[in-house]
């Protein structure tokens, strides 16, 4: 089936009119069953079950990127109806949208999965491996702990910050173990994990110190702490390295998230080279060593509500 085809079949079985999709799934929709809704809200959602009626698949979340242009209650309401158990990511170091995502978290069936720890893909500033930043890593850390315990939210995108040059790769990976060992005090107190991503230097983040999952993975055992996992990337490990089913199968009990986009161009699954369906079925097999979630994060090319209802689709093994 090709991909306009598919998203066709998706969106008929998936996206149906507001009012059909509330009648269809009143409690998670309108209130009538608040424990669940609860529940649900905060991470319960038991085993492998989607969130959505029928259905058994990953755990699918977004980015807020990709719904930013919508009312936050709007976007919400939307990813709670098409079977979405999450999103990620939006600004919380603006009080006020920090406010607005506190006061809808429980209206919804859906969790906060990450916020960002230190701040941009570069870490200005608070970056794991200068020593010298290692003080503004902690702080930034911290506050963005006590968000994370505002929105019931569990894990902290942290990245490592770019290539010092001069400086002796192992010396920078040796800060950066440093680093988190640091923080694994108050990330393991608050029930927080840091989850250190993986980019890509060949497209999108040249300079970028973490480029090779075998590395994220080292980071990780060195520090030692089971509150500091890899965030693995798809679209910039298939750049990198490819070799995706066997990376996330050998490296599974290291991973505590993934992101989600398409190579070339960062697009929806199925407009490139990644057959995701695999990719997905590997991930949902290993549920039991698994319990995280997987994030859309691309750019999309055609309409918004029809790609989400088709990866929802992808991504599920009734």
């Amino acid at each position: 089936m090709d991909r306009r085809s598919f998203l066709a079949s998706a969106k008929g079985s998936l996206a149906p009119p507001p009012d059909d999709a509330a009648r269809a799934t009143p409690d998670l929709l309108d209130g009538a069953n608040p424990a669940k809704m609860a529940n649900l809200a905060n991470g319960r959602n038991p085993g492998r079950v989607a969130n959505l009626a029928g259905q058994r698949g990953l755990r699918l979340s977004t980015t807020w990127g990709l719904v930013s242009k919508l009312h936050p209650a709007d976007a919400l309401a939307l990813l709670a109806r098409l079977g979405y158990d999450g999103y990620e990511m939006f600004d919380w170091r603006n009080p006020r949208t920090l406010d607005e995502f506190v006061a809808l978290k429980d209206k919804y069936p859906l969790r906060c999965e990450c916020l960002t720890a230190n701040k941009g893909v570069t870490a200005p500033g608070c970056g794991l491996v200068n020593p010298r930043e290692r003080d503004e890593y902690l702080r930034q850390t911290s506050l963005a702990i006590e968000a994370a315990k505002k929105m019931d939210c569990p894990q902290l995108v942290t990245l490592t910050g770019n290539d010092l040059g001069p400086m002796a790769r192992t010396e920078q990976m040796t800060n950066a173990v440093e680093a988190l060992r640091e923080a694994a005090p108050m990330l393991e107190k608050n029930g927080v994990t840091a989850i250190v991503e993986v980019l890509n230097t060949y497209v999108d983040h040249a300079g970028y110190f973490l480029y090779y999952v075998r590395d994220g993975v080292e980071l990780v055992d060195r520090v030692g702490s089971p509150n500091v996992k890899v965030l693995f990337d798809i679209y910039h490990v298939q750049i990198m390295e490819g070799n995706l089913i066997k990376n996330i199968r050998d490296h599974i009990d290291r991973i505590g998230h993934f992101h989600i986009g398409d190579v070339p161009g960062r697009h929806q699954p199925g407009t490139g080279e990644i057959d995701y369906r695999n990719v997905f079925q590997a991930i949902y097999d290993l549920g039991d060593r698994f319990k995280g979630s997987a994030a859309l994060e691309y750019s999309p090319l055609d309409a918004l509500e029809d790609d989400l209802a088709a990866i929802r689709r992808m991504a599920n093994f009734a």
